[in-house]
């Protein structure tokens, strides 16, 4: 049977990490690959990833990666009985890509430069003959029959291809061409969409120390952070760094509960929510005041405010004396014991209140997609239309933050683009009988 030039056995849309993973692993298997990417370079979310140094996976355990995903993980268990983080390390490292673990559990190459994976990704498919096509939005799948039939350009030309792989990511980041393009033509061929929210996201609050910047800039490491529904009961508590922001909380602490808030708000309404931030949480409330009355009481003449310092970080240290009632300015003399013992309350407990978070093209990660109740997990092939597969963030997956998105990308990547080119080189054989 001749095939033109337009002719392929899988078509690939989308050139960030899941993308370029299914391009490699399509073409592993002898398939006929094209890469189809909108934008004019291939690997944009990657190269900006992990701070620009790509988190490329995580080494947890697998239970513990799923625990990380609260975005339908348990859907992940097939795909890393195939391709899982071991395999991702392996892959890098037989690239010639070395990696180094950091901490909690985060990989990143040795070179501390995403391009340097970015590249290796690229090289690899170049090298196994996959054609890129870049500069080429695409307008629809094309749908013959119950069947893929390849792709339509927003130029008008046509790609024929018996499998499409669907891996555009989400329309968070939507500098790097991610902007919700794939749910369409996944609804074209009769899937159903989640709702779509913002995940791996910063949060907004409104009290007065953040309007007026005063604590904006400062990072506090090892907190504890809890946040709590209307009803006060505890949602999540998420413990790591954060940052204060000039419109509320950021790093990795609060991406984590970025996702807790908007789940909690599209379940309550967008009220606002209380958190309490730990600032000491290897010690408890007795112990904090225990070791505090004891650094009154070795420098009684200076003011509370001047004690504290190295005590706590120092911008945070007006906020917790007044939250305490305490004046700055008073000294050991002006104190009772009883008294200073209420500083730990708010030591252990910061108190900010929480409006909402930063919008979905401000997150990190967008929270729904392509049910995954439609998606087969074993293969990343759609249960709706033949020939149709679906990779990455474009899914109703998502996870905290740590190198596990990636993880789900590069794993439910190598998973589709294996199966697609399985199903497309079976069934050229079956033509050419």
């Amino acid at each position: 049977m001749h095939r033109s030039e337009h002719d392929y056995d899988v078509i690939i849309i989308g050139g960030g990490p899941s993308g370029l993973m299914a391009s490699v692993a399509a073409s592993a298997q002898g398939a006929r690959v094209c890469l189809v990417e909108k934008g004019g370079k291939l690997g944009r979310k990657l190269i900006i990833s992990g701070g620009g140094r790509c988190n490329v996976t995580n080494a947890k355990e697998q239970d513990e990666l799923i625990k990380q995903m609260p975005g339908n993980g348990r859907f992940m268990y097939s795909a890393f009985a195939q391709f899982s983080n071991r395999e991702i390390i392996q892959f890098f490292e037989e690239l010639g890509v070395a990696l180094k673990e950091e901490d909690r559990g985060r990989m990143f190459p040795v070179t501390d430069k995403a391009v340097t994976v970015a590249q290796a990704l690229i090289d690899k498919m170049k090298k196994q003959g996959v054609t890129v096509r870049l500069n080429s939005p695409v307008q629809k799948v094309l749908y013959e029959d119950g069947h893929t039939a390849g792709i339509q350009l927003q130029s008008g030309e046509e790609l024929r291809s018996s499998c499409v792989v669907i891996a555009v990511g989400g329309c968070s980041v939507p500098q790097t061409g991610s902007t919700g393009d794939g749910y369409s033509w996944a609804k074209d061929a009769g899937h159903t969409i989640t709702d779509l929210y913002p995940t791996e996201v910063p949060l907004v609050a409104n009290d007065p120390f953040i309007r007026d910047k005063s604590v904006q800039g400062l990072s506090l490491r090892d907190v504890e952070m809890t946040l709590y529904a209307p009803n006060g009961k505890k949602v999540s508590t998420q413990e790591g760094d954060m940052i204060f922001t000039h419109q509320g909380l950021s790093g990795p602490a609060s991406l984590r509960m970025g996702h807790y808030v908007s789940i909690t708000q599209r379940k309550h309404g967008a009220i606002p929510l209380s958190l309490t931030i730990d600032l000491m949480p290897t010690k408890s409330a007795d112990e904090i005041a225990a070791e505090s009355w004891e650094l009154l009481e070795e420098q009684p003449k200076k003011a509370v405010k001047n004690v504290l310092k190295g005590y706590l970080p120092e911008r945070i240290i007006p906020l917790v004396l007044s939250l305490a009632s305490i004046p700055e300015e008073t000294t050991l003399s002006h104190m009772r014991k009883q008294e200073w013992s209420g500083l730990a309350k708010f030591i252990k407990a910061f108190p900010l209140t929480i409006t909402g978070t930063l919008s979905l093209q401000e997150a990190f990660i967008t929270g729904g997609g392509v049910s995954v109740k439609e998606i087969d997990p074993r293969t990343m092939k759609s249960k709706c239309v033949d020939g149709l597969y679906f990779a990455g963030e474009v899914m109703d997956v998502h996870a905290h933050t740590g190198g596990y998105n990636i993880t789900i990308a590069f794993s439910s990547g190598h998973v589709a683009g294996t199966h697609s080119a399985l199903e497309a080189l079976e069934k050229y054989s079956a033509k050419e009988v």
